[in-house]
C-alpha cells in the first residue's frame, strides 16, 4: 500500500523496508550506497520490551531522611489522567503526554529524581450507561478500556513509572477518597440540603450545570428537568478568599487564572432593603456593587426560587407567577443566564417595592435571569447601567433612567465612569455632578452611619453539589441513624460497591444501590441501632481531586500519603492538560488540597506550582461547498456562514462536502477547479466520533512510528496553540527547507514560519536521514555503524561550533518547552553534518543522540547501542555546551533581494549596518539606489545574519 503526499510521489507504508540504490553525497564522497529505511516496526517494540523488563523509568527510591537529601533535585511531572473510554486514544491525547515525557526524560538526563506517573479517572457515566444497555459490569468495561489505553501509551514510548499506576475505581484507592470525605464532614464542610438540581430521568442521575445544554443532557441529549432533591454539598465557599489570594503564587497562564478569578467572583458592595408596599412586614434585601446608581432603579427583580415568593404576589397575578416559576425551575442556570441570548422573560408580581433612598415606588418582578444562589436572590434593577437589566427593561417597556453620564443609554447600558446625575438631593446629599467613584464612597460612609445599608463581600462561587444518583461512583462513608447522618469509622473503610442485578435507574430518583436491601440495611456500630446507608455516590470529580498525592505513595494501606515522601515530592512541578479543566477540576482539587493542608496531611498550600494547557488538535481540514435551491454553487464570499444564507437575498443555501482534489488554492483560500470564482469553506473541527474525523494514533504508529508521531505532535507549532491535524504533515516532503533560517531571520511571523517549516519538513524522513548518517547496510541486510564514524579525528572549529551551538539551543528551548524550535535546531544540525566531508568523530554524534533522546527515544536507544555503548541512553548525562567553541571570527551572511536569497557568503563578525550593507552591495553588484531597475525602498539588516534589499 502506498499513499500519495505533497509534492508528488508516494510513501511506503506499513513499515516495510525500502531497499534500493541511491546516489548520495555524504561526508564529501558521492557514491552508490545500498540504503535501508529505519525500521520502526522492529526497533520500537524491541526497546519497549527492554524498558518494561528493566523498569528503566522506575521512580528512584527516596530516603525519608538523612544526609544528602537536601542536595537531591526532584521533578514531578503530571498529566491530567484520562477517562478510559471505549474508543481509546486519538492523536490529540498524546500531545500533552509527549510534552511531559520530553521534560521528564530531559530532567533524568540532568540528574533529577523524576516522578512521572499515569493512572485512570475511571468512574463515570459512560461505563454505567453501557452497563444499563448491555448488563456488562462497569468494572469489566473499565478494565478492558484501561488495558487498551495502557497498551497505546506504551506504544508511544511514554516513560511512565507503571509501578505507580492507579485507578479511581480501585477499592484501595477510593478508601482514601472516602477518608477525605470524612475529614470534610468532621470539619463541617460537607452537609445536606434540599436543592433544585438538574434531574435527567433517562440517565437516572443529577447533572452539573455544565452537563446540561439547552435543557438536555450533554451526553445522550436527553430531557432534563429541575426538581428539589436531598443532596450532599461541600462548602467550597468557605475557602473562596484563599482560593482567590493564592492564585497569585502560581506559575499558571494568566488567562486561566483570570477564569478562576471570574468563577470565584469576589465583589464588594452594599446590602440594602426595599420594603414591599402591600406587605408592611416584608422587605426585600438586595446586594449591589454600585450603590451610587440606586436612584436609577426602575424595578426590583426576584429569582423564581426566592423564599416564599408567592406571599409577595397579588391575587390577580398568582396564576401567571406560579406558571412562570414552574417553567423557570425546569431550566438550568446556564439556560437562564442566556450566554449570548438577549431575550429576557419575566412576570410582574402585582406588588410594588419602595426605594429606600428616594422613596419612589417601583414594580416587583420575577425573572429567571436572576439566580437564587448568588447575592440575595433579588436585584435592584438599573437598566441604564446594567446590560441585563437594560435588555429586560427594553423587553417590557420599563423606564431607563440615566444616573451616571458617559454613555448613550438609548442604545445600550453604560457601566463606565462618569458624573452623577438625577440624584435630586436624595438622603439630603448633594451628589449631582460628583464623580461616580467618589459618590460611591460617600454613600458607603452614609450607609454605615445611618444603618441604611451594610458594606459586605460576596462571591459568585457557590457550594459544590457533591451527589450523583448512579451506581458507578464512590459510595459515601455515611449511614443514617434515626434519619440523622453518621460518619463511619476509619476502620470501616472502604465502603465497597456491591454487585447488583440491574444498573437501571431506580425510578424514584435514587441510585440503583437503593434497590439492594442487604447492602442498604446495616447495624450502627456505635449505638447498635438499625441504620441505612447513603445510596447516592460521589461525582467523578472526587477521585481526580487528589490523585497526584497517591502517586507519591500508591501502595500504602496505612495512610493516604507518607508525610516525608509528600514533603519531598510536592508540589507538582509541571501539570499539563486541556484548558477545558481550567475551572472546575482545578478549583475542586485546590479546595481539597487546602483542606488537607489544614488537616496536616500535606505541606504545601497549593498542589500544582506550574500549569501548562496544551492546545486542541483539530481534525483534518474539511471542505464545504454551498449550493442554492437550484443546485448551483454559491461562493462563500456571498454567504453569511453563520446562518448559511445569501447575504443579499437571505436565501437559504445548503452545504455539501467537496473533495480536496477538486479544489484550487489561491492565497489562503480554496476554489472549485470547475468554477474558479466559487470559493469554498475550509475548516477544521474538534475530533469526535460523530464527525468521523478521529485519527487513531495506532494507525499512525503502525505506518510511521511512535517517534515520528511524538515529534510531529511537537513540531506542529507551539504547545499551547490550537492546531489542525494533517496526515501529510507526518509524511511531509523530502527535506528541511534551506530557506527556513532566512525566513526566521527576516522577522516574519513566527507561527507562520513554523507552519511553513512544518509543511516542508519530513519528521519521518528526518529519522531516515539520521539513520543513514549513523548506519550503513552490509551484505546481509543488517545496519551496523557507519565505518566513516571514528575516534580521534580532531574535529574542526566549525564542527565544534555547530555541535555546541546546537547543544546550547536545544537545552534552552527544551527547558522553555519550545519543542518545535528545538526539533528544528536538531534538524538543522543533521543537515550540517550531512555536508561534512571525510570521516567524522563520534564526539560530534554521541551528544546529538542524547539531545534527540527525549524526543525520539526508540531511535536514539538503537543508535546509542550501535555506537557501542551499554545501558540506556536515557540515563546518560545531558551534554553541556562550551562557550569557547561558539566564539567565531566569521559568520555567514544571507544576501537577499526582495526576500529571495541571492548569495550566502562569509565575512567578519560584528559588522555594523553600514559595513554590512557595503559588503552586500559589493557582492550583489548593486550600484546607486536601484536594484533590478526598481528604487530601493529600504534595507533590512539583521546583525551577523542577513542583508535584504527591498525594492
Amino acid at each position: 500500500m502506498e499513499l500519495g503526499f505533497l509534492g508528488g510521489g508516494s510513501f511506503p507504508l506499513q513499515g516495510r523496508r525500502n531497499i534500493g540504490l541511491k546516489k548520495e553525497k555524504w561526508l564529501g564522497e558521492r557514491r552508490n550506497v545500498a540504503t535501508m529505511a529505519y525500521d520502526h516496526l522492529r526497533v520500537e517494540p524491541k526497546w519497549q520490551k527492554v524498558w518494561d523488563e528493566e523498569e528503566t523509568f522506575k521512580t528512584p527510591d527516596v530516603p525519608k531522611s538523612g544526609k544528602g537529601l537536601e542536595e537531591r533535585k526532584k521533578f514531578y511531572a503530571l498529566d491530567m489522567f484520562p477517562y478510559p473510554s471505549g474508543t481509546g486514544l486519538h492523536v490529540g491525547h498524546p500531545e500533552g503526554y509527549t510534552a511531559t515525557d520530553i521534560l521528564s526524560r530531559y530532567k533524568r538526563h540532568q540528574g533529577f529524581d523524576v516522578l512521572h506517573p499515569m493512572g485512570w479517572d475511571a468512574f463515570g457515566l459512560p461505563a454505567e450507561q453501557y452497563a444499563v444497555q448491555t448488563g456488562t459490569h462497569p468494572r469489566e468495561t473499565t478494565k478492558k478500556n484501561v488495558d487498551r489505553f495502557r497498551s497505546q501509551l506504551k506504544r508511544l514510548g511514554m516513560s511512565y513509572d507503571w509501578n505507580r499506576e492507579l485507578s479511581t475505581t480501585d477499592e484501595r484507592y477510593y478508601k482514601w477518597t472516602q477518608w477525605i470525605f470524612l475529614k470534610l464532614f468532621e470539619r463541617g464542610l460537607a452537609y445536606q440540603a434540599e436543592v433544585p438540581v438538574n434531574w435527567c430521568p433517562e440517565l437516572g442521575t443529577v447533572l452539573a450545570n455544565e452537563e446540561v445544554i439547552n435543557g438536555k443532557s450533554e451526553r445522550g441529549g436527553f430531557p432534563v428537568e429541575r426538581r428539589p432533591m436531598r443532596q450532599w454539598m461541600l462548602r467550597i465557599t468557605d475557602y473562596a478568599e484563599r482560593l482567590l489570594e493564592d492564585l497569585d503564587t502560581l506559575d499558571w497562564p494568566e488567562s486561566l487564572k483570570t477564569m478562576q478569578r471570574e468563577w470565584i467572583g469576589r465583589s464588594e458592595g452594599t446590602e440594602l432593603s426595599f420594603e414591599v408596599k402591600s406587605h408592611s412586614d416584608r422587605s426585600i434585601s438586595v446586594y449591589t456593587t454600585r450603590p451610587e446608581t440606586i436612584c436609577g432603579v426602575s424595578y426590583v427583580c426576584l429569582a423564581p426560587e426566592y423564599d416564599n415568593i408567592m406571599e409577595l404576589v397579588t391575587e390577580g397575578q398568582k396564576e401567571s407567577v406560579e406558571q412562570y416559576v414552574k417553567e423557570a425551575m425546569m431550566k438550568s442556570d446556564r439556560d437562564r443566564t442566556g450566554e449570548g441570548s438577549t431575550k429576557k422573560t419575566g412576570v410582574w408580581t402585582g406588588s410594588m417595592a419602595i426605594n429606600p433612598v428616594n422613596g419612589e415606588e417601583v414594580p416587583l418582578w420575577v425573572a429567571d435571569y436572576v439566580l437564587g444562589g448568588y447575592g440575595t436572590g433579588a436585584v435592584m434593577a438599573v437598566p441604564a447601567h446594567d446590560q441585563r437589566d437594560f435588555e429586560f427593561a427594553t423587553e417590557f417597556d420599563l423606564p431607563i433612567i440615566e444616573v451616571v453620564t458617559g454613555g448613550d443609554i438609548s442604545k445600550s447600558a453604560y457601566d463606565g465612569p462618569g458624573k452623577i446625575v438625577n440624584w435630586n438631593n436624595a438622603l439630603s446629599l448633594d451628589l449631582d455632578g460628583m464623580d461616580a467613584a467618589e459618590a460611591k464612597m460617600k454613600l458607603k460612609e452614609n450607609f454605615a452611619e445611618t444603618g441604611l445599608g451594610k458594606w459586605t463581600v460576596k462571591f459568585k462561587l457557590r457550594d459544590w453539589l457533591f451527589s450523583r444518583q448512579r451506581y458507578w461512583g464512590e459510595p459515601f462513608p455515611i449511614v443514617f441513624v434515626d434519619g440523622e447522618p453518621r460518619a463511619l469509622h476509619e476502620s470501616e473503610l472502604p465502603v465497597v460497591l456491591p454487585d447488583v442485578d440491574t444498573y437501571q435507574p431506580s425510578g424514584t430518583g435514587e441510585s440503583p444501590l437503593a434497590t439492594i436491601d442487604s447492602w442498604v440495611q446495616v447495624r450502627d456500630k456505635d449505638t447498635g441501632k438499625d441504620a441505612v446507608r447513603e445510596t447516592n455516590t460521589m461525582p467523578q470529580w472526587a477521585g481526580s481531586c487528589w490523585y497526584y498525592l497517591r502517586y507519591i505513595d500508591p501502595h500504602n494501606d496505612d495512610v493516604l500519603v507518607d508525610r516525608d515522601f509528600e514533603k519531598y515530592w510536592m508540589p507538582v512541578d509541571l501539570y499539563v492538560g486541556g484548558v477545558e479543566h481550567a475551572v472546575l477540576h482545578l478549583l475542586y482539587a485546590r479546595f481539597w488540597h487546602k483542606v488537607l493542608y489544614d488537616c496536616g496531611v500535606v505541606s504545601t498550600k497549593e498542589p500544582f506550582q506550574r500549569l501548562v494547557n496544551q492546545g486542541i488538535i483539530l481534525g483534518n481540514v474539511e471542505y464545504t461547498g454551498f449550493k442554492n435551491a437550484s443546485g448551483e454553487y454559491v461562493s462563500t464570499k456571498l454567504i453569511n456562514e453563520v446562518d448559511e444564507t445569501i447575504k443579499r437575498t437571505g436565501e437559504k443555501v445548503f452545504g455539501e462536502q467537496v473533495d480536496a482534489k477538486d479544489l484550487l488554492k489561491k492565497g489562503d483560500s480554496f476554489f472549485l477547479k470547475s468554477n474558479p470564482e466559487v470559493r469554498v469553506q475550509a475548516r477544521s473541527h474538534k475530533m469526535s466520533k460523530s464527525r468521523g474525523n478521529v485519527v487513531n494514533p495506532d494507525d499512525v504508529i503502525q505506518e510511521h512510528g511512535a517517534d515520528a508521531l511524538r515529534c510531529y505532535l511537537m513540531f506542529m507549532g507551539p504547545l499551547e496553540q490550537v492546531k489542525p491535524w494533517t496526515t501529510t504533515g507526518v509524511q511531509g516532503l523530502s527535506r528541511y527547507s534551506k530557506a527556513s533560517s532566512v525566513w526566521l531571520n527576516c522577522g516574519c511571523d513566527f507561527f507562520l514560519v513554523l507552519c511553513l517549516i512544518c509543511s516542508t519538513l519530513n519528521v519521518y524522513r528526518f529519522f531516515q536521514k539520521v539513520w543513514r548518517i549513523f548506519t550503513e547496510e552490509d551484505e546481509d541486510g543488517n545496519a551496523p555503524l557507519n565505518p566513516k564514524i571514528s575516534e580521534n579525528i580532531n574535529p574542526s572549529k566549525e564542527q565544534l561550533a555547530a555541535l555546541h551551538g546546537t547543544i546550547k539551543t536545544v537545552t534552552q528551548l527544551t527547558e522553555e518547552m519550545k519543542f518545535n524550535t528545538a526539533l528544528a535546531s536538531m534538524m538543522e544540525y543533521i543537515n550540517t553534518v550531512a555536508k561534512w566531508e571525510g570521516p567524522i568523530d563520534r564526539c560530534l554524534l554521541e551528544p546529538f543522540v542524547v539531545l534527540l533522546s527525549p524526543y525520539a527515544p526508540h531511535l536514539t536507544e538503537e543508535l546509542w547501542e550501535k555506537l557501542g555503548n551499554s545501558g540506556s541512553v536515557s540515563k546518560v548525562p545531558w551534554p553541556k555546551h562550551n562557550e569557547e567553541y561558539l566564539a567565531v571570527d566569521e559568520v555567514q551572511y544571507s544576501l537577499l533581494i526582495n526576500g529571495k536569497q541571492k548569495l550566502r557568503l562569509s565575512t567578519a563578525v560584528g559588522l555594523d549596518k553600514d559595513a554590512a550593507e557595503a559588503f552586500a552591495r559589493s557582492a550583489l553588484k548593486i550600484n546607486g539606489d536601484e536594484v533590478n531597475g526598481k528604487p530601493i525602498k529600504k534595507v533590512v539588516f539583521v546583525p551577523n545574519k542577513l542583508v535584504n534589499f527591498v525594492a
